[in-house]
């Protein structure tokens, strides 16, 4: 197939029921997609936690989605739960917002460009938060940047976890990288980490030979730390991953 990823072997690794259009558009431009994820989000062993706080969420006064994830548990766990009228809605990125948007929500709080929690808290509308209760959807774990800077400016916070991640086995992953890949695309620094966890001593040592394209500067900055000093920062859209991805080997004929 022609295209400017021709004959180019791209590594997706963004979980699985996030990786279809990444897939769809390095196939578009000619690339072989290898599609194997790095972290594996699962439901919640324990459910109670998150049922005993939505039983309360007339109480909040913002409710913030970390990630389409997020969303997406949250909501198959609300299980058509009413949504108070005055609880506002923010997210961390397009994607997110685009996830409630498609739910019916209008007026979604969110970056326009950037999705990561630093984006979201230089919005004017998280700027004065104090006396507001506020309670942030995530996953089991995760960053605690946003909780805590809202919490400094005053708010009370509440975290609802509504699913967890986990390493997925990595036999998969090194047999696919043992058929060789240009490109490796990773979505978090959590999942840069499961990577290299999952590739094993021998395989991680050839990833710095390979171009890595991650979302962010704060994950490309974690890649240097691991040794990784030249990952690419392509944006947090799956159009920006490959039009990165487009940008480089076109360059490189």
């Amino acid at each position: 197939m022609s295209g400017p990823l021709a004959g180019r072997r791209v590594l997706v690794t963004r979980p699985r029921e996030q990786a279809q259009a990444l897939e769809r558009l390095v196939r578009d431009a000619g690339g072989e997609p290898v599609c194997v994820p790095a972290i594996e989000i699962l439901p919640l062993a324990d459910a109670a936690p998150f049922h005993a706080l939505a039983a309360r969420l007339a109480e909040f006064d913002l409710a913030i989605f970390i990630s389409r994830n997020a969303v997406r548990h949250a909501f198959d766990l609300l299980r058509g739960r009413h949504w108070p009228a005055g609880l506002r809605i923010a997210a961390v990125g397009p994607g997110s917002r685009a996830e409630l948007e498609q739910r019916g929500f209008a007026n979604v709080v969110a970056p326009s460009a950037r999705s990561d929690s630093e984006a979201l808290l230089a919005l004017p509308e998280l700027a004065e938060v104090g006396g507001h209760r506020v309670v942030i959807f995530r996953g089991e774990g995760g960053r605690e940047l946003l909780g805590e800077e809202l919490a400094a400016r005053g708010a009370r916070v509440e975290h609802a976890a509504c699913y967890r991640r986990a390493v997925p086995d990595g036999a998969r992953m090194r047999s696919a990288w043992a058929l060789g890949m240009d490109a490796v695309t990773v979505s978090s620094a959590e999942g840069l980490a499961n990577l290299i966890a999952m590739l094993g001593d021998d395989a991680a040592r050839r990833l710095p030979g390979v171009a890595l394209f991650v979302p962010h500067a704060r994950v490309a900055g974690e890649a240097q730390r691991r040794g990784l000093p030249r990952a690419i920062v392509a944006g947090p859209g799956d159009a920006e991953m490959a039009a990165a991805l487009v940008a480089h080997f076109g360059a490189a004929r």
